[in-house]
């Protein structure tokens, strides 16, 4: 046991002159890069977080590298934010990889405070009233967070609170500093060779959902279902001429480490007031946006150079009145569906790029002809003895007879109607994951056309009677239907059990009244 202690330290030791003595290897493009999204567990049908996506994905890069002979750092620089180191696996390099390293420091204002903490940079200001330059030296003594603190000849002061515009200067950028998110890998060969690198990894920040717009016709009997496949991605990294596919589902996925979150790239000083409540006045003025500016904070920094734009000019462009947009252009790519397992892959037929703290939208489902009904449904538990909008839906099944017939990722709809020739919202619903030959069913709301009420007309010991009565104002008849979350003592004719309960059907006259009776067992 001795003896293995011993010679831990001097393996270790080992390890780090090797990788201290191997050559650095830079890898920046990508020449084929394929990103395969899934959707946030748990998140269901829900809107997906756009600052910072819940769900993954996992990528794989080619990359073509030339690297020498003996031990090699090698630096795939611009992998995503939301590297999960664990997960990257690197193929194509003669002898494989003996260690991987995620270089979370980035070259910023806060990074390079970071880095040269307790060395020496130049501090440069200017007077805003002669606007003379002056420059002397200076070592960051405390900081990045929270502050800056330097050391200069006249002794120690915070960055940024000498009432001066003023900044610093490094006299080089630290080989530790990365401009983009990097993971490093410790490979070595016997020979020089030019190696095709295959790079998979999985990261976090990422999501997509299906965003469904349903159009009702005027009759009412058929919605044309369109639906976006919308992918969120909320790392700082783009990617180009990307080949994109999506996961409906919810596999099973252990919790992984969380990712090394980026730290704030911006600088912030804080300043402590130097002088007492009883130097500044009771008023509190707010100073009044430059005419035109809209507050563009530019125009008051004394420090910075004054940038006069023809933004007024191109604002009054833009309030003039603007000719009405062109038809929509038919779809030209949706996203081709296949089978992985148990669950759904949808594959978009072109390169796309998947922009950095962007989203992309792409053709899903495009289905002009599916039969729905317009059912009005209310839960008997919700009655009243007074007149009460009722609910109403619009009912159908996902077959092919139907105009359906295809799986239906979670997501949401906005249902719309037209009315003279204009399309007006009229609804939004949420969408399960929904199979082949289930029903669909997409709540909208409640008008003042049809109405309900519920009344007890007699009650026994074991027994109770109610009566419900069902107005429409509308032109035309309408299905309306009652559900009763109780055990009933008789099953009236046309009953049928459905979701929450029994379900009792009617159809309601135009400009008419319906009534239902039901009868529920009561327990003493």
């Amino acid at each position: 046991m001795r003896r293995v202690r011993a010679i831990a330290p001097l393996l270790a030791l080992f390890g780090w002159s090797i990788a201290a003595s191997a050559e650095t290897v830079v890898s920046r493009d990508v020449s084929d890069v394929s990103v395969t999204v899934y959707r946030a567990p748990h998140r269901g049908s829900g809107a997906l977080d756009r600052t910072w996506p819940q769900g993954y994905a996992l990528i794989s890069e080619t990359r073509t590298i030339t690297i020498p002979a003996g031990d090699n750092v090698v630096r795939f620089e611009g992998v995503a934010e939301g590297l999960l180191p664990e997960t990257a696996i690197v193929t194509g390099l003669p002898k494989g990889v003996r260690e991987k390293n995620r270089d979370a420091r980035l070259i910023s204002p806060t990074g390079l405070v970071d880095a040269f903490l307790k060395r020496r940079v130049a501090l440069r200001r200017t007077d805003r009233r002669t606007g003379k330059v002056t420059e002397q030296d200076a070592i960051i003594q405390a900081g990045p967070n929270g502050g800056v603190i330097v050391q200069t000849a006249t002794g120690y002061e915070a960055l940024g609170c000498s009432g001066l515009p003023e900044r610093m200067l490094y006299p080089d950028i630290p080989a530790d500093l990365s401009p983009r998110p990097t993971l490093s890998v410790l490979a070595s060969s016997d020979r020089p060779v030019t190696a095709t690198v295959q790079l998979t990894y999985m990261a976090q920040g990422f999501d997509w959902s299906a965003s469904y717009v349903a159009r009702m016709d005027k009759d009412g009997g058929k919605l044309g279902l369109f639906a976006w496949l919308t992918v969120a991605n909320g790392g700082a990294q783009s990617f180009r001429d990307a080949r994109l596919q999506v996961v409906a589902g919810q596999p099973r996925k252990e919790r992984n480490a969380p990712p090394l979150r980026q730290p704030d790239p911006a600088l912030h000083l804080r300043c402590w007031p130097m002088d007492g409540t009883s130097t500044h006045p009771r008023q509190l003025f707010t100073r009044l946006p430059w005419p035109g500016n809209d507050g563009d904070e530019r125009l008051y920094d004394g420090g910075e150079n004054i940038v006069v734009t023809a933004q007024r000019r191109g604002r009054m462009a833009l309030e003039m009145a603007m000719p009405a947009p062109p038809p929509p252009a038919p779809v030209a790519m949706v996203a081709q569906q296949e089978e992985l397992g148990d669950l759904k892959l949808y594959r978009l037929p072109e390169r796309v790029t998947i922009s950095a703290q962007g989203q992309k939208q792409v053709a899903m489902i495009d289905r002009p002809g599916a039969e729905f009904d317009r059912v009005y449904s209310a839960n008997a538990a919700d009655g009243s003895p007074d007149y009460q909008s009722m609910p109403f839906l619009l009912r159908g099944k996902n077959s092919k007879d139907k105009g359906l017939g295809l799986p239906l990722p979670a997501g949401a709809v906005a249902i719309f109607e037209d009315v003279e020739g204009n399309e007006l919202l009229v609804g939004n619903a949420d969408l399960g994951d929904l199979a082949v030959d289930e029903r669909v069913e997409l709540p909208i709301g409640q008008g003042p056309d049809v109405r309900w009420r519920q009344a007890r007309v007699r009650e026994t010991r074991r027994r109770q009677d109610w009566r419900i009565d069902i107005t429409n104002a509308r032109p035309v008849p309408v299905r309306a239907e009652i559900i009763v979350p109780l055990d009933l003592a008789e099953r009236p004719p046309g009953i049928e059990r459905g979701r929450g309960g029994w379900v009792l059907p009617v159809t309601v006259p135009e400009n008419g009244t319906a009534s239902l009776s039901y009868s529920v067992r009561v327990e003493r």
